[in-house]
């Protein structure tokens, strides 16, 4: 196994943590999520949380760092971007959660 793919597998598993729990991240929703009633975000929430439509052409690098899924016939984006502990500066290792706070954003494909 490669350095490449190991760190890709390490940070696919602390994403898909994050994803499923919402711990070990920052979650922002976008104003047009947030636009949603209550019980429409709790389901899109429930629905990211179980995502696994994860292939090579929408994830190529293995990270689980982005997806995009149809919601109430909307289309909706989520991302994850990493950064130091302050969130000031990119982290140097988004394998090591040590140094990286990694946020969860969701929002609308028309917000991207």
């Amino acid at each position: 196994m490669t350095l490449h793919t190991r760190r890709s597998r390490e940070i696919a598993a602390l994403n898909d943590l994050a994803r499923k729990t919402f711990r070990g991240c920052n979650v922002m929703l976008t104003q047009g999520i947030m636009a949603f009633s209550e019980e429409e975000q709790v389901e899109l929430l429930a629905q990211l949380r179980a995502y696994s439509c994860f292939t090579p052409q929408s994830d190529p690098y293995g990270e689980h760092d982005f997806g995009s899924l149809e919601f109430r016939g909307q289309k909706i984006f989520w991302k994850f971007d990493y950064y130091d502990k302050s969130s000031m500066y990119h982290t140097p290792d988004a394998s090591d959660p040590e140094q990286t706070l990694r946020v969860l954003t969701i929002m609308l494909a028309s917000e991207y």
